[in-house]
């Protein structure tokens, strides 16, 4: 019976997603809680007992809860993380506001900033210099450091970042400073540059290494009480988190480098979407998840997801790069746009429909959802135009009300416009549909593809009622729907492996680089990583160089096969480089040298993945009743047919317009779309034509 279960939990801006697998049987539960977003810990617990109510033996046979949040997002969003003190080189106390020195947009005399983390008198300048090459120039001054510690506890700072130049080539000084104050200020947490992001690049590495130490002590106090909370629940093994970078590590790791976790929700919806795309061999996937908050898209070619290591929180102007605060861990190459199932709807002053960023959360929600939001929001005008049931929303589990959510749009949309709720209701719909497809274009030609080669996966609450609509006018062929798709982050979390990476810094030139040090380094780094995953499955690593031509500003990612003393390395190391250098910039420079960044070492256990079993095998399925449904190619209302999910197994096949659904989640196709299900259970719409919609 031990460790029969596996659970994963994905805290959302409105849901609490919640999956459960038990591996004796292959059988998988799900349930959603509305977020408690003072305590999120409280929506985790409900939806557990839940299942414990379903089968009393869940928790004490669990072999693992797996967690993904956007806790340590919010707190930098909402600046309530620890108060921070800042200790770096004298003479950089203002590398925060410096930054790189750029305007991000040219054209605006009015250009804000986000404002630092650290405020100017906590940050400290100490006497000390290590050059590029990690010689000492200048020793530290240790009584600059104890200078700064009265400082710090004089202000009664939390948490203290450590940052010194060149420290990711000689941390010593970075070490022993944390040594000192951590005997002046007995309680305060410390992040040091020289283990959170020992690389080059002062300002990012400052700020990641910020950051880190100010949702430090906001994470080890979440973590701590949800690990205790699950254990007087009777979970007797480890919490795990998923990290930003799309693997899973255990909590006292994360608390270790809680900036690795920064974006971890959004990385368990890709994790899952990879996973269908590999099981339905589709290589050139879209994932689209849409939630109650926002909406997430990622190209997905041959099973993974681009990753990037320029990601920004809390920016000013949330679609413009340089805007906010970087943070130098490898996350996911996410589009993330202000639009989901609770972006409110409104006439600004322009006296154009307008829709979103900001959202009605969970509470007090849609109007609709009957807890006292008055706004109208992209979930209300759903309902309002058929594609949602104010009875069967979350199985009935949750009642909406209609007449609430079509009061909403008439006061705030309809009547301002002088036109229908109908209208109105399609507006919003047709909107945040044509939002995220402006964006979606552009993301999709960053990464050299064009949608029509692209295979949408939509997932999340409001994925799949807007996914036929995004498809449609991105050009994107072809719709998947995976089983569970309104908990598909959640199910992301148990597909994911346990998995962590770690640095070095190298700065040398390939043709003169030292392989007997690279190698050395290299294991050194796998010892590292093994040393953070839990003990007693079997550990696999990939080492990667991030290379560069000289003069250049961004690497890119060169996996190393095999060692790097092995003869002829160098050379396939050259011809991997000129290979991805080709696929990025459509050509190859032969006459600059290259120069070897950084070493990496990513580790990963292998983890069981878990299958939905799909329905009994049948080709005719009835409805199991009609709906008033908006139809986008009539313009208006028509009676729909409405299939349960659950009745359609592999080989059903239903035309357009037609209604899907399921407790988490509702699908709804189009005139002519025609859909199919799959031998996994996916629901596959192949769109119909412009013409044959007619």
């Amino acid at each position: 019976m031990a460790g029969s279960y596996r659970i994963g939990v994905d805290i959302g801006g409105t849901f609490t997603d919640f999956t459960m697998v038990d591996d004796r049987t292959g059988d998988v539960f799900v349930e959603k809680c509305l977020t408690t977003p003072g305590q999120p810990e409280l929506a985790v617990l409900e939806g557990l007992r839940r299942f414990t109510a379903l089968r009393a033996d869940t928790l004490p046979n669990a072999e693992a809860v797996i967690h993904a949040t956007t806790l340590l997002t919010n707190v930098v969003l909402e600046r309530k993380g620890a108060l921070t003190g800042l200790v770096t080189t004298a003479g950089f106390r203002d590398v925060l506001e410096f930054a790189r020195e750029m305007r991000y947009d040219i054209y605006d005399p009015f250009i804000e900033f986000p404002e630092p983390l650290v405020e100017r008198p906590l940050r400290i300048g100490v006497r000390e210099r290590v050059l590029v090459n990690g010689k000492v120039h200048v020793p530290l001054s240790e009584a600059d450091v104890r200078a700064a510690a009265a400082v710090f506890k004089k202000a009664k700072v939390q948490s203290v970042a450590i940052c010194f130049l060149h420290s990711y080539r000689n941390p010593d000084h970075e070490r022993r400073a944390r040594d000192i104050l951590a005997r002046e200020l007995p309680g305060v947490a410390f992040s040091i540059s020289s283990e959170v992001h020992p690389e080059p690049k002062e300002y990012e590495r400052t700020s990641t290494t910020v950051v880190d130490a100010y949702v430090k002590p906001t994470a080890a106090q979440y973590l701590d009480k949800l690990s205790s909370d699950l254990r007087a629940e009777g979970y007797p093994n480890n919490l795990f988190v998923m990290l930003s970078n799309g693997g899973t590590a255990t909590a006292e790791t994360t608390k270790r480098f809680p900036v690795q976790a920064v974006e971890s929700g959004p990385a368990a919806g890709v994790e899952a979407a990879a996973h269908y795309g590999r099981l339905i061999g589709a290589p050139r996937l879209l994932s689209f998840d849409m939630g109650g908050t926002t909406a997430k898209l990622c190209v997905v070619l041959d099973g993974k997801a681009a990753r990037t290591r320029t990601f920004e929180v809390d920016r000013v102007q949330r679609f413009k790069p340089g805007s906010g605060i970087p943070i130098a861990v490898p996350v996911y190459d996410l589009l993330e746009i202000g639009a989901g199932g609770g972006s409110i709807a409104r006439v600004n002053s322009l006296g154009l429909l307008q829709v979103g960023p900001d959202s009605s959360g969970s509470s007090p929600g849609p109007a609709c959802y009957g807890l006292g939001g008055d706004n109208p929001t992209v979930t209300d005008c759903d309902l309002a135009l058929g594609f949602l049931d104010e009875a069967s929303f979350l199985g009935g589990e949750m009642k909406l009300h209609r007449a609430a959510a079509e009061s909403a749009i008439k006061t705030t949309l309809g009547d301002p416009l002088k036109t229908s709720v109908m209208q109105a209701a399609w507006g919003v719909h047709n909107l945040v549909n044509e939002t995220m497809a402006s964006a979606a274009r552009v993301h999709i030609a960053e990464k050299g593809q064009t949608a029509r080669n692209l295979t949408l996966v939509g997932f999340g609450g409001a994925g799949p009622v807007h996914a036929i609509g995004l498809a449609r006018k991105l050009g994107c062929p072809r719709v998947v729907i995976p089983p569970l798709p309104g908990v598909m982050s959640a199910f992301g979390l148990l597909t994911a492996p346990m998995a962590i990476e770690r640095p070095r810094a190298v700065r040398q030139l390939l043709r003169n680089v030292d392989l007997k040090q690279l190698e050395q380094w290299s294991k050194e780094l796998e010892k590292e990583t093994a040393a953070l995953l839990p003990a007693g499955s079997r550990i696999n690593f990939m080492r990667v160089a991030d290379i560069w031509r000289v003069g250049q500003d961004y690497p890119l990612e060169i996996e190393i096969k095999g060692a790097w003393t092995a003869r002829g390395a160098l050379e396939k190391i050259e011809v991997a480089f000129d290979k991805e250098y080709a696929v990025h910039y459509g050509r190859v420079d032969d006459d600059t040298p290259l120069e070897v960044v950084t070493l990496r070492v990513k580790a990963w256990q292998s983890t069981a993945i878990p299958a939905v079993k799909p329905g009994k095998k049948t080709a005719t399925v009835k409805p199991k009743g009609k709906r008033r449904l908006y139809v986008p190619s009539a313009g208006g209302y028509e009676q729909a047919p409405v299939y349960d999910r659950k009745a359609l197994g592999p080989g059903s096949s239903v035309r357009g317009p037609a209604i899907i659904e399921e407790r988490e989640s509702t699908t709804v196709i189009d005139r002519g779309d025609k859909l199919t299900v799959d031998k996994f259970g996916c629901l596959v719409v192949t769109l119909a034509s412009q013409e044959a919609r007619k």
